[in-house]
């Protein structure tokens, strides 16, 4: 079966369907990853944006103990 005929037959499945695939591409995407292969051209050039985005802005975000604090407050309410 083809890509395209594959795709075409996305919109056909069920939900939960959908959901069992999506999650099998997870896996394998993990896989690759956890193997090597590295991010494609398009996905370093978003990682490379965000990183200088995150460079000229210079926020390093909230440490998570902070966060965390913020969180178990909110619960009390």
């Amino acid at each position: 079966m083809s890509t395209t005929e594959i795709l075409a037959e996305l919109p056909k499945l069920d939900p939960k369907a959908r959901s069992r695939i999506f999650q099998r591409l997870c896996e394998l995407q993990e896989a690759d990853l956890l193997q090597g292969t590295g991010p494609t051209p398009e996905e370093r050039q978003i990682l490379d944006e965000a990183l200088a985005e995150f460079r000229r802005d210079g926020d390093t975000g909230t440490p998570w103990r902070d966060v965390i604090a913020r969180l178990a407050g909110a619960e009390g309410r």
